[in-house]
């Protein structure tokens, strides 16, 4: 069942955020056809630019650890000498840093491609298979494109199913629930271009190579809670390790991804974000690691915003309890 609704999800949660999109362009005289098919462009292109920016990443990287692994072997053999002495072990290091060197080499030269491709397909394949990936695709679109030009007609035929003594109700929690995602979105949006300047410039500063793409994809990560922060500070480590060795560089990253961290969580997020979704930590691991089981990748990034819609209808529903005459007798 996960596998059948994933697409219809995504098709949703994509038209949804690309709605403003094409409601601006009608507005400017557009028919409604050609503003959906010039939203879903540039939807597209953003989700493209995103790839593009990880393959950039791994590109850069694995070229670095191919150069800098023998040194790292002698950097390795440099320390653990001495602590082998004391207990009369000797390595044969010149047949091991061969051998290890030859071996991850070409693992890495064989494997550099099918990393790249492991990874598109992840993001982008959610069968078991390209044939399986493609015709979602093609779902997914093709879903996108009509709820985009029918959405008033959707909701429409949603509303009549809706018995008339619940309608007042239902469009309350869904204007609720609407701006609570208008305003996590558009708050989010702004986050993110603010950290992807900020951590673009100071790895920039730093000489790290692929500062920009690094600090772009750091800033987009944020949409995945503790899990997103911790993929791009592990990328930025690695790209300091690999260029300049432990060292300043290390302690370099650790100062500027701390000093995001807080003003992300502290000033940015707080204020143009806010704190009505009110989930408890615990609650949004909980909601990564369920959404994610049930619907891959998209899965994890659609957790956050689709537990903020639960939280509302939980709200609703404790209070009709809590007012009833069953509870307070």
């Amino acid at each position: 069942m996960a596998e059948i609704f994933t697409p219809f999800l995504t098709a949703f949660i994509l038209a949804y955020a690309l709605r403003p999109v094409c409601l601006w362009l009608e507005r400017h005289q557009l028919p409604r056809a050609l503003a959906a098919g010039i939203a879903m462009i540039l939807g597209l292109a953003v989700l493209f630019l995103i790839l593009i920016l990880f393959v950039t990443l791994l590109r850069t990287e694995i070229p670095l650890i191919k150069a800098q692994l023998p040194e790292w072997i002698q950097n390795t053999q440099a320390w653990l000498d001495p602590k082998l002495s004391e207990f009369h072990i000797n390595l044969d290091w010149a047949t091991l840093k061969t051998s290890a060197t030859q071996k991850i080499t070409e693992h890495l030269t064989d494997n550099s491609d099918a990393l790249m491709s492991s990874t598109l397909e992840t993001v982008l394949v959610s069968g078991s298979s390209v044939i399986a990936g493609f015709v979602n695709a093609v779902l997914i679109l093709f879903v996108m494109f009509y709820l985009l030009i029918d959405w008033d007609h959707f909701f429409a035929l949603l509303k009549k199913i809706v018995p008339i003594r619940a309608q007042e109700t239902v469009h309350h929690l869904a204007m609720h629930t609407d701006g609570l995602l208008s305003q996590y979105l558009r708050g989010m949006l702004i986050v993110i271009s603010i950290m992807s300047v900020f951590y673009s410039v100071g790895l920039s500063i730093m000489g790290i190579k692929g500062a920009v793409a690094l600090g772009v994809f750091t800033a987009l990560m944020i949409v995945i809670p503790y899990i997103g922060i911790t993929i791009g500070f592990t990328l930025a480590m690695l790209a300091a390790l690999l260029q300049f060795g432990p060292g300043g560089a290390i302690i370099g990253v650790l100062v500027l991804y701390g000093l995001g961290q807080f003003i992300e969580g502290f000033l940015l997020t707080p204020r143009l974000v806010g704190e009505r979704i009110g989930l408890h930590p615990v609650a949004v691991l909980f909601a990564l690691l369920l959404f994610g089981k049930l619907f891959g990748f998209f899965g994890v990034l659609l957790a956050l915003p689709i537990s903020a819609v639960s939280l509302v209808l939980l709200q609703y529903w404790w209070s009709r309890y809590t007012q009833s005459s069953w509870y307070q007798q």
